[in-house]
């Protein structure tokens, strides 16, 4: 089976920092290619250390930097 990597970077300590990002839709854009049953991983540190993603982890704040409910 084919496994989706996603190779991260450390860019900065805050989101201003980092310079460019993708959006929601371009990243759903760019997920259409793959089968949808293909697991995604994340890759650190030149793929020394991986990590899954799942919807528990995912968080929403807003511009200055303050957590929604």
């Amino acid at each position: 089976m084919m496994e989706l990597i996603i190779n991260a970077e450390r860019e900065g300590y805050g989101t201003d920092q980092v310079r460019t990002t993708m959006t929601v839709g371009e990243l759903i854009a760019a997920l259409e290619q793959y089968d949808e049953d293909t697991p995604v991983f994340l890759a650190f540190d030149n793929h020394y250390t991986y990590g899954g993603i799942t919807e528990r982890r995912f968080e929403e704040r807003d511009q200055n930097g303050e957590e929604d409910d």
